[in-house]
């Protein structure tokens, strides 16, 4: 049992890191009040720049390459989304439409210059991926170490960490309470002289920065190579993070870690006595089966912030 975890805990780690970063950027867009379908546009732009980027400074980064391709995607990812920022602030545009849109935009651009770069429908593999490693110290401690901290992704856990950053600045600082403001009651904000339109934009740029984290992690982690498969629904996966987890930031990293397992399944199940009879195929699609039922009937009710989808103009009630 003890090594079955071993296994099996580190697989789940790794394949829900990109969605906890994406869906964290998902709770602060739509505590906002601005719908973000975009995620998965934006988690395709992630891994596209950070492959490229990781591919053509590979030489001068060194081993740092991979964790300057992310901050890269990171200020990319930002600016991408004010695309959507402009659209659905400024010009009220129907942010589902907007959002559909920037998925549509960031695929042919990626697709678009992978084939006019590197002269094929996807780019080379990458040289400087993350690796796995043991955690110094942490790695020895019985029983736990072995199965949390041994042969894991640092990304992991900083996808973890930057969870319990996102809650702490959402429900314990003053830009937090700001932002959900602005989410809840726009005009309400507005009279207590809250800037509805900077905050609205500020959420959208939190969310694409993490979105093109969430992207880049995924392709430096698990596919190392840029593709029109690479993200393949990872975006909308964390969408419904977001929603499984009721909009809060931890109740979408826990969503994410179900979501995460659901992927791993199809990896693990070689060592899992009961799981190893079942066909690939199916395993294959239980993530998405899984999402569905879960946002279909297990999630209970969920609320979304009140002025999410709503476009804000100033003196409107």
């Amino acid at each position: 049992m003890l090594h079955m975890l071993e296994f099996i805990v580190p697989t789940i780690l790794f394949y829900a890191a990109p969605l906890i970063f994406t869906a964290l950027g998902g709770v602060f867009s739509e505590r906002s009040g601005v719908i973000n379908i975009g995620l998965e546009g934006l988690m395709v732009m992630g891994a596209f720049v950070g492959i490229v980027f990781n591919l053509t400074f590979a030489d001068v980064f060194g081993t740092w390459t991979p964790t300057v391709s992310v901050l890269v995607a990171a200020i990319v990812g930002a600016l991408f989304s004010l695309i959507h920022a402009v659209a659905a602030v400024s010009f009220r545009a129907d942010q589902t439409v907007s959002g559909v849109a920037i998925n549509m935009l960031a695929l042919g651009i990626g697709l678009y210059l992978t084939k006019v770069w590197y002269g094929k429908g996807q780019t080379d593999m990458v040289t400087q991926p993350f690796f796995s490693k043991s955690i110094p110290f942490l790695s020895d401690i019985p029983i736990i170490g072995p199965i949390f901290f041994k042969g894991v992704y640092i990304t992991s856990y900083i996808a973890i960490i930057v969870a319990f950053i996102a809650w702490f600045v959402l429900y314990r600082t003053a830009f937090g309470l700001r932002l959900r403001a602005v989410g809840e009651h726009p005009m309400a904000a507005d009279t207590n002289g809250i800037n509805v339109y900077k905050m609205r934009y500020i959420a959208v740029l939190l969310s694409g920065a993490l979105g093109g984290i969430g992207g880049s992690v995924y392709a430096l982690t698990i596919v190392a190579n840029f593709s029109h498969s690479t993200i393949a629904g990872q975006g909308f996966m964390a969408l419904a993070a977001v929603i499984f987890g009721k909009w809060h930031p931890l109740g979408a990293m826990g969503a994410a870690l179900f979501f995460g397992f659901a992927q791993s399944l199809s990896v693990v199940s070689t060592g899992i006595p009961f799981l190893e009879d079942i066909p690939q195929i199916y395993l294959l699609i239980a993530p998405y089966v899984l999402t569905i039922l879960a946002l279909a009937g297990f999630i209970g009710r969920a609320d979304a912030p009140r002025a999410n989808g709503i476009p804000y103009v100033k003196g409107s009630r």
